[in-house]
């Protein structure tokens, strides 16, 4: 399965793609923001391998950001989506670009392929992403693609030895077809 997008493509993860989902996951700097990374590769990869696996319907959709004119389709993403209440329709959406393809458009654009994705395929209700309040970009990126702040969930996370509060978007399935 693939989206395509003006700038770039999202190709649903496969087998081949484990080297790269297990450096992209475990690394420490590019989820700066987080309460907690997985520094052991081996477990991430099995959690992958069972996503992949997966043969009943899906609950989660993970896909590798490439550059659309790229021939050789180096990876420089992961963006993900996964259902976040089956009973409300909602679905929550995760995104991470490489710092050397930052300020390009390639994580709204990104975004924007998994709202698509969510109300065009998936009847969804409504998608929800969620950021450290200390994230100025991803919560900047989420307001560009039309999701709201909907609430500030104070000290929800512990980070950098401290609790921070942590932001919650949305848009629903009215307002994403309103503004397309």
């Amino acid at each position: 399965m693939e989206l395509s997008g003006e700038k770039i493509l999202l190709s649903k993860i496969s087998i081949n793609d484990l080297d790269f989902i297990c450096r992209i996951e475990c690394n420490k700097n590019l989820w700066y923001f987080e309460e907690y990374v997985e520094s052991d590769k081996n477990v991430v990869r099995e959690e992958y391998i069972q996503k992949i696996e997966e043969k009943e319907k899906p609950t989660s959709y993970d896909f590798i950001v490439t550059i659309a004119t790229d021939k050789s389709k180096t990876p420089i993403g992961l963006a993900q989506i996964w259902n976040n209440s089956e009973y409300r329709k909602s679905w929550e959406i995760g995104f991470a670009i490489l710092p050397e393809y930052w300020g390009k458009g390639y994580g709204s654009e990104a975004a924007r392929l998994l709202l698509q994705f969510a109300f065009e395929e998936l009847d969804a209700h409504k998608v929800v992403g969620m950021c450290n309040a200390n994230n100025t970009r991803s919560a900047a990126l989420m307001e560009h693609i039309g999701m709201r702040r909907e609430a500030i969930f104070k000290e929800e996370l512990f980070w950098q030895n401290k609790w921070v509060d942590q932001y919650y978007f949305s848009i629903l399935e009215r307002e994403y077809f309103d503004r397309n």
